[in-house]
């Protein structure tokens, strides 16, 4: 069933560093902000990495000068299973990249990735570096493999 991006970008003047999703699970569009899954492990690995209870996602963001969006404006999804996706109509990131201070892109699971490569990169030229999934579809990842994974975002900002 074809799905719409719901959720708008989150990004400031100063953000120094993009992260982009593939598409935002049913609970996050339910919720209204990404990797709202109560088992993904996103923010528990952005408050490890830096030091920091995280209560309001938005500040967070912006105090850290990260930006946050998705590969995927539409697409065909069932539920909230990437390995489903078809269609896709890619999220137009020049926005973001034409108001920030972001250099540096990374994308959040192998899908988000490619999609990024196959759609993305050729109109923004700007490479983007893979992060494993948070998701808890990908449970052979722990928690702590993760944070070694994303403290990579500290060297950018």
């Amino acid at each position: 069933m074809r799905q719409e991006h719901t959720l708008e970008p989150v990004y400031y003047k100063d953000s120094k560093v993009l992260i982009l999703g593939s598409f935002p699970s049913i609970v996050s569009r339910k919720n209204l902000f990404y990797y709202a899954h109560p088992q993904n492990r996103f923010w528990k690995v952005m408050s490890i990495i830096f030091d920091e209870e995280i209560i309001d996602r938005k500040e967070f963001l912006k105090s850290h000068k990260i930006a946050l969006w998705d590969v995927i404006s539409s697409c065909e999804i069932n539920g909230s299973s990437d390995s489903s996706i078809k269609n896709v109509i890619p999220n137009d990131i020049s926005l973001i990249l034409e108001n920030t201070n972001v250099k540096c892109i990374f994308t959040v699971g192998r899908t988000a990735y490619n999609l990024y490569n196959k759609y993305i990169f050729k109109d923004v030229n700007v490479e983007a570096m893979l992060l494993p999934s948070t998701s808890p579809a990908n449970a052979q990842k722990k928690l702590e493999d993760l944070v070694q994974d994303f403290r990579i975002i500290l060297d950018y900002l």
